[in-house]
């Protein structure tokens, strides 16, 4: 077995271990929520803390990397709000959602591991400057569409739209890790060895607990209505958008490492993030919770070959 896939099946072993932890009993789905509220809280940010302290970035904004990862997120939301819309007859709010689950891959709970795993700390590092701009630039885009969408015609002030943007970012612990790290990295100093340690031990079980919360999360969700779009839309975010990433890289020539990345993020499943919008919408729920769990599910092979691919074009 290569170390690529059996890289692949120990990632998605561990989803599968927290899903059957929670569909026999074992676990409660509020333990999921538990755990998923550690990892995301604490866990993660730690270890993106301590990935901006250490890593080295080469001391420039990676303007190719994040050009190359956005013009599949824009190119896979588009797809996905036309085929929601125009194909599935949905109206736009629930295009929104269709967008959403298209483009936001699941970067955090299952893409952290996932990359240390496949590409090591370098991979890793690589990814943290995704994340970094990742969220904000995709709540942005989220509570834009919401304030011209919404369920009461939207915000209609646009300083509303960016008060209420900025206090989310402002309160999101991941974006905080990140910019701690930063501001403690800009400082010079090493961080005390106590502190270190603390730091390396709840950010080294981020992976694996990120992981299994995630299976175990996935088993609440299930399959119900709006089983062709949700299809639809799986195809598109596990097909189409890698697609335009590995193209997007090879047009602006990013090094090897960083387009595999590149390429590896995008072919990720959807998280969590398209549900929660479509409950905050109020339409939606299913289409967006029967595309996560079909996405996770199929992106065990899907996955794997995109992988395959950009080992072999982008050697």
């Amino acid at each position: 077995m290569s170390p690529v896939i059996e890289t692949v099946l120990f990632v998605f072993g561990l989803v599968a271990l927290g899903y059957l932890a929670g569909a026999t009993g074992f676990l409660k789905a509020e333990v999921g929520d538990a755990l998923s509220q550690f990892a995301v809280g604490v866990a993660l940010p730690l270890l993106l803390f301590r990935t901006m302290v250490g890593a080295d970035f080469h001391g420039s904004a990676p303007w190719s990397l994040w050009a190359a990862y956005f013009s599949a997120v824009v190119v896979a939301w588009t797809a996905g709000h036309l085929t929601t819309t125009r194909i599935f007859g949905r109206d736009s709010r629930a295009g929104v959602v269709g967008g959403v689950a298209t483009a936001f891959s699941n970067l955090l709970l299952l893409g952290v591991p996932f990359m240390q795993g496949v590409f090591g700390r370098e991979g890793f590092e690589i990814l943290s400057l995704i994340i970094a701009v990742h969220l904000p630039v995709m709540m942005m885009a989220s509570i834009i569409l919401f304030s011209i969408f919404g369920p009461s015609g939207g915000a209609k002030d646009p300083l509303e739209v960016v008060r209420r943007f900025a206090s989310g970012i402002a309160r999101n612990p991941l974006v905080i890790g990140i910019l701690i790290g930063l501001a403690w990295r800009m400082t010079g100093l090493p961080l005390p060895s106590l502190a270190a340690r603390l730091v390396d031990a709840l950010a080294g079980i981020a992976g694996p607990l990120a992981l299994f919360a995630m299976g175990l999360g996935l088993r609440k969700f299930g399959i119900s209505a709006n089983v062709a779009p949700a299809l639809a839309l799986s195809a598109l975010k596990l097909f189409l958008m890698p697609a335009v990433a590995l193209a997007a890289v090879l047009l602006l020539g990013l090094p090897p490492l960083a387009a595999k990345v590149v390429v590896a993020a995008a072919s990720l499943p959807s998280g969590v993030n398209s549900y929660l919008i479509a409950t905050q919408f109020g339409t939606g729920q299913a289409l967006a919770s029967n595309q996560m769990t079909i996405s996770t599910a199929c992106a065990v092979a899907t996955t794997a070959f995109w992988l395959t691919v950009a080992q072999a074009v982008l050697s």
